[in-house]
């Protein structure tokens, strides 16, 4: 674990063993990289509430913490395009940006673990390949996180604000 990735804040996962999380480590109760944790729930729940620019922004701050060639990298360079690409969908109904983004995000993810941090990354794999084909099967998808699909609190957008 790096320091400047602790965070002795972040929560152990809500249920499972995800990828990233082990209960004998003491550093940022259990994860190998806290404020990646961080930035999965403030971003994923963003991203379910709508509001992708927040969304993609958590993700993108996190991802400048890793090297290029890492998992972490990969991972969180991928959600940066997912939160674009949806953005991209809904906000402008610009399907063909979408779809580029989405393609780069199934080159990031590929390799991922499928539970990386507590993100259901195979269905996010899943539901980007659908999307491609079909972009309306996006409409009202939400990105799992530790088996549930939550939605934003304010603590979720003042992280965000945050980031600014």
């Amino acid at each position: 674990m790096d320091d400047h990735t602790r965070d002795a804040t972040v929560a152990p996962p809500v249920s499972g063993s995800p990828t990233g999380w082990r209960r004998d480590r003491g550093e940022s109760n259990g994860w190998e990289h806290g404020t990646l944790r961080q930035a999965v729930i403030n971003g994923v729940r963003l991203y379910n509430d709508g509001s992708y620019h927040e969304s993609h922004d958590c993700f993108e701050d996190e991802w400048y913490n890793y090297g290029s060639g890492t998992t972490e990298s990969a991972f969180l360079h991928g959600m940066v395009q997912v939160a674009a690409g949806a953005y991209k969908h809904v906000d402008f109904e610009n399907d063909a940006g979408m779809r580029s983004l989405f393609e780069t995000a199934l080159q990031y993810l590929h390799g991922v673990p499928d539970d990386f941090y507590g993100v259901d990354v195979a269905d996010v794999r899943a539901t980007l390949a659908d999307a491609l084909d079909d972009p309306s099967s996006l409409d009202g998808w939400r990105i799992e996180l530790d088996g549930d699909r939550p939605s934003a609190r304010e603590e979720h957008y003042a992280y965000a604000e945050r980031l600014e």
